[in-house]
């Protein structure tokens, strides 16, 4: 059996439109058909043309035009006669490189998750930019009464702000260049926010910290300012948590990660093995489920996938967007 779907294909940079292509089912794979997809900040670089190294969890060499998205989640509508995991009618969340800004797309079973008992089917197909964010913030190593920064406000800054106040961080930093996002982290229980155009992050995490730095400091931005600014406000011993993707080569002081005994500490979920994902995935959602993270709040803005040239648009020119989503 074969689908028919509406799937985007991007077929060079800012130019991107629906096409009509078929699905056939492999005897290893399933169809799922979607309820819901986020464009992740990867999907915004690919539109651009920033393409990243082939190397490591990106294993595949895009080129245009070719099918993108990955963060979506659905329903099974056909499973492969060697397929045992999964059965039609299982709700899944996608853990891959599926095309997935389409009305159905193709996986594999081990790029999939079932969805937990009682998630909401929106946020259950945002379920891998979540996790991702869950898993640094639950990984991070904040301890009670640590003072803790996140440099970048975006979708995984403010999922892992919000980690860090519910693990007992006293004061929670978040810094960003944008205003609506710093106002979005207050809301939602940030206890100080920086405009680093506007302020000097040294400045204000020196005067809470009486002059030794923060205990933990997130790097959830991806810019090379951002990575130097963080290993620069952290105390002696202090962890420097790794989140961002950075898909190009940046310089970085390391000096005092040798100096002052920096930790460094990797808290990128999609790059394990998908048997660690496999594991991880549902403690990092069960928080979600129970309510204990704001993830509606970050959904900024919806689209019918039938408008995904404005909504790419959009991503690409309004840095106040945190997650657009788009409905089939």
């Amino acid at each position: 059996m074969s689908i028919i779907t509406r799937a985007a294909l991007l077929k060079a940079p800012y130019d991107i439109d629906l096409v009509e292509r078929e699905l056939v089912c492999g005897e290893d794979e399933v169809i799922v058909k979607n309820h819901l997809i986020g464009i992740c900040g990867s999907d915004k670089s690919f539109y651009r043309g920033q393409m990243p190294p082939k190397t490591a969890e990106f294993r595949q060499d895009p080129k245009f035009p070719f099918y993108l998205g990955h963060e979506s989640g659905g329903v099974i509508v056909e499973v492969g006669s060697k397929v045992i995991d999964y059965k039609v009618g299982d709700k899944v969340i996608a853990f891959g490189w599926n095309n997935n800004y389409a009305d159905y797309f193709l996986s594999k079973t081990w790029q999939l998750q079932p969805v937990p008992e009682g998630m909401d089917m929106d946020l259950a197909s945002l379920g891998e930019p979540i996790a991702c964010g869950m898993y640094s913030g639950m990984n991070s190593g904040v301890q009670m009464g640590d003072v803790v920064v996140v440099m970048g406000g975006g979708f995984a800054g403010q999922i892992i702000a919000q980690c860090a106040k519910k693990k007992g961080a006293s004061t929670v930093v978040v810094a960003d260049v944008l205003d609506g996002k710093l106002e979005l982290a207050k809301k939602l229980g940030a206890d100080v926010t920086v405009n680093l155009k506007k302020q000097d992050a040294m400045e204000v995490v020196m005067g809470l910290t009486d002059g030794l730095g923060a205990d933990v400091v997130v790097e959830a931005a991806g810019s090379e300012s951002s990575f130097n600014m963080a290993s620069e406000i952290i105390k002696h011993n202090g962890k420097f948590v790794f989140y961002s993707w950075v898909t190009q080569p940046i310089t970085l002081n390391i000096s005092r990660w040798h100096d002052d005994g920096i930790e460094f500490v990797n808290t990128c979920l999609v790059h394990h093995s998908w048997r660690e994902r496999y594991v991880w995935t549902p403690a990092t959602l069960k928080p979600v489920v129970k309510g204990l993270v704001d993830i509606k709040s970050l959904i900024t803005n919806e689209f019918k996938l039938s408008d995904i040239k404005a909504a790419f648009e959009l991503a690409d020119k309004d840095d106040t967007a945190i997650k657009i989503v788009l409905r089939p």
